[in-house]
């Protein structure tokens, strides 16, 4: 039997942080560059109100279905499947309208990932596998095999786990 990793979607596999770039830079006034974006989070650049605004839109029907692949991911992924039996596992629980979404998503650029193995959860700490790939700490707490976590700007102060930051850093590490 194969050893089980648990795959994260949203900045692991999708990368969400850029479809939240698109939608600023296609707002009203957007204030901040590129580049700025890119840099720092968007807990450090913005004010609770515009943070507020923009992190909503995560409760809208269609926001999960058009994210970005995250580089690297499709090619990892289907290399790891040969070594591993690969679980999807999102916490789509907290936004009701990403479920279809989210599994559409990966329809559309995982087809060789059975729905059988989507698990859409609210609690990670069910998931019985060696490893876990998420970009989350709060994720890796209450996870009991080995969690790796995936390098974002919104978990840079985290020590606590071992951080990889692309896709072809988790080949090296599990393939």
């Amino acid at each position: 039997m194969k050893q089980r990793i648990a795959i994260d979607m949203d900045d692991v596999m999708a990368d969400t942080h850029a479809k939240f770039i698109k939608l600023y830079l296609e707002g009203e006034m957007p204030r901040y560059t590129l580049n700025e974006l890119k840099e720092k989070s968007f807990h450090e650049l913005f004010d609770e109100n515009e943070y507020k605004v923009l992190s909503e839109r995560v409760y809208e029907l269609g926001f999960f279905r058009d994210i970005p692949v995250m580089e690297g991911a499709k090619d990892v992924i289907a290399d790891l499947m040969q070594k591993y039996d690969i679980f999807i596992a999102s916490a789509a629980q907290e936004f009701p309208n990403s479920l279809r979404d989210k599994w559409e998503w990966l329809q559309e650029h995982f087809p060789a990932i059975s729905w059988r193995n989507y698990i859409f959860m609210g609690d990670k700490s069910v998931l019985n596998t060696a490893y876990l790939i998420d970009d989350m700490p709060r994720n890796l707490h209450t996870f009991q095999g080995e969690g790796l976590l995936f390098d974002a700007l919104h978990n840079q102060e985290d020590t606590q786990f071992r951080r990889v930051k692309s896709w072809q850093e988790i080949a090296s590490i599990l393939l």
